[in-house]
């Protein structure tokens, strides 16, 4: 999967101490995650800017 967006700028790519690797934690089911795989997305479907300042940004 292709993606113009990098994960690294997601809010739901996350740090998981057990395995001590970044993962995805976008809560989807058996058939969102087929469809993710199946599927030829430009831009990932769940992604969500983690940039928490970017509103306060643009009212400056």
């Amino acid at each position: 999967m292709a993606t113009s967006m990098p994960c690294e700028y997601c809010c739901y790519f996350m740090y998981d101490e057990e395995t001590e690797e970044y993962v995805c934690d976008v809560n989807m089911d058996e058939d969102d995650y087929g469809r993710l795989m199946s599927e030829h997305f430009k831009t990932c479907p769940f992604f969500k800017d983690g940039d928490e300042y970017k509103v306060v940004r643009h009212q400056m």
